[in-house]
């Protein structure tokens, strides 16, 4: 599948790029070598930031100025990595989910990077980042309707399936053999991206028996 930036979210968010991997993975729930780290960072993260530090990470601020920019309250709808932050500072901990979706949280968290994972056979035809239109929704992991209108979207041939608030329900990660794709978001430029998707690639292998991972930046 093609993967693309339309010139709409080029034009109000001209260093917007995504960093992409492609792999095979059984998704199951999470090693206890792998819970233990994870942990221990976001142990390690309550401890180190707090939430006006949370607001200086370059990656959620630059993510924040693009969601202002296409027309989305950054205040109101804040992106995955600096609610799941906020969520660690204020003692709430995180959720572990399974084991491709874990790793995705521990690199963003990390990061300041908002991360999706979508199962491949639920999508179709090529791949672009928009800006949605206004009125628009989906179904929401864990939410029955998620306003989306003016997030930086993905689509495929079937609609809208991903931003870095919320993922559509359509394209969520099951327990099984999997095809995936992650998408790293980012909108202050590639600079950081081939970093970070090399120490993600190295977490899928060594905690999830992922054996290939194909990587791109768009």
């Amino acid at each position: 599948m093609k993967i693309s930036i339309s010139d709409e979210v080029y034009s109000l968010s001209p260093r917007t790029a995504l960093g992409v991997l492609s792999y095979r993975a059984m998704v199951e729930s999470s090693s206890q070598e792998f819970l233990e780290l994870f942990e221990i960072t976001v142990a390690t993260l309550s401890r180190e930031y707090s939430i006006e530090e949370i607001a200086k990470n370059p990656h959620i601020i630059s993510t924040r100025q693009a969601y202002k920019a296409l027309g989305k309250s950054p205040q109101e709808y804040r992106n995955a990595a600096e609610a799941m932050l906020r969520r660690i500072v204020k003692g709430k901990g995180l959720y572990h989910i399974n084991n491709i979706v874990d790793v995705n949280n521990l690199i963003s968290i990390t990061s300041g990077y908002s991360i999706g994972s979508y199962d491949t056979k639920q999508l179709k035809g090529d791949i672009e980042l928009r800006r949605a239109e206004n009125g628009s929704h989906y179904a929401g992991i864990g939410k029955d309707n998620v306003n989306i209108e003016y997030f930086p979207t993905l689509y495929d041939a079937l609609g809208a399936f991903g931003n870095p608030s919320s993922d559509n329900r359509r394209a969520m990660i099951q327990l099984g053999e999997r095809d995936i794709i992650t998408v790293i978001y980012s909108f202050d430029g590639a600079d950081e991206l081939d970093y970070w998707m090399e120490k993600l690639s190295s977490y899928l292998t060594n905690y999830c028996g992922v054996i290939k991972v194909e990587k791109l930046i768009i």
